[in-house]
């Protein structure tokens, strides 16, 4: 997946059984990283993105159903989060092309957009196949595969007898029980600045999984622009809006790694208002005129773990909002 990968075991198995499940844990991550990752040009999905056929394709079942799970977000984002937008973030220089560092044209813009389109994209469960309605379709699963995975090897340790665990794959956590100390996993939520790295907020978690997406790390400036990675999959603009991060904090990771880019995509001003339809327990991170405001969604807000943040004072190097 182009990144790495951490397990936090409490307590600390000794040494034997901690090779031994660290095998387990790479090995079922092969697995993971054989069906769905763009960096194997012989994986499942890249095998599927090279074809150019609109016929029904036999794939692995759990590829299938993550996939439909993908699909079933962008029909609640109103299509702002597409798996099938890689394309358009290769245009744009996020992906794997290669960067640039001013915005491609409208023309190159447009030629891609015939491409690009969840609802261009079937799945079946029954025998499990994914369907291209448009031949040059492509996926990407990088903003879901990673949370899935952390999610998988829960399941893995779960299965092996641990209570008390953290896993993360590059960013994405899912917290157990707790640590050997009775304390709960602390997670730091970073502050969304171009410049330097510092912590917003720390988190303390418990049963849950939790995932971020930000402006400020996979970005160009031109012309005194700054343009983010987050692609709107209508217009192939990089999206301009005040919102600068957002965190969401689910059940399981494949819920909060997805719903995160989503409503990052969504914006400022709709990204909250459709947390609180669905309930999603999100912070939004805005830039305002003298720094950054927080704004938690009606879930997280009513929630006993953000009103337990309240007693914590922000960091010091942390700004506050207009």
């Amino acid at each position: 997946m182009g990144t790495s990968y951490s397990v936090k075991l409490s307590p600390a198995p000794d040494e034997r059984a901690r090779a031994a499940l660290q095998r387990q844990v790479e090995q079922r991550l092969q697995v993971i990283n054989q069906q769905m990752s763009t960096y194997l040009p012989d994986s499942d999905l890249m095998r599927f993105n090279r074809t150019g056929t609109t016929d029904w394709q036999a794939q692995p079942a759990a590829l299938v159903a993550l996939v439909e799970q993908a699909n079933r977000v962008s029909e609640l984002s109103d299509g702002q989060y597409d798996i099938t937008v890689g394309p358009l973030v290769n245009l744009w220089g996020f992906g794997s092309s290669g960067g640039r560092d001013s915005p491609p044209t409208q023309q190159e813009i447009d030629t891609l957009l015939s491409q690009v389109g969840y609802q261009h994209l079937q799945t079946r469960l029954d025998p499990p196949a994914l369907r291209k309605t448009v031949a040059d379709l492509q996926i990407d699963l990088s903003s879901i595969a990673k949370g899935w995975a952390v999610d998988q090897i829960a399941e893995l340790l779960l299965a092996q007898g641990f209570e008390n665990f953290l896993v993360e794959i590059g960013g994405e956590v899912l917290a157990r029980g707790e640590k050997s100390s009775g304390k709960p996993w602390r997670i730091a939520i970073e502050q969304p600045s171009f410049e330097s790295r510092a912590i917003q907020r720390v988190i303390e978690l418990r049963n849950m999984a939790m995932a971020t997406s930000g402006d400020y790390r996979n970005f160009f400036t031109d012309g005194g622009q700054i343009y983010s990675h987050t692609i709107d999959p209508g217009t192939g603009q990089s999206v301009q809006h005040r919102l600068a991060s957002v965190t969401v904090l689910a059940d399981n990771c494949t819920t909060a790694d997805a719903w995160a880019t989503a409503l990052m995509a969504l914006g400022d001003r709709r990204a909250p208002r459709r947390a609180d339809e669905l309930g999603l327990s999100a912070l939004f991170i805005i830039r305002a005129t003298n720094g950054v405001l927080e704004q938690p969604s009606r879930a997280l807000s009513e929630s006993g773990l953000w009103q337990a943040q309240q007693d914590r004072p922000l960091p010091r190097s942390t700004t506050g909002g207009d």
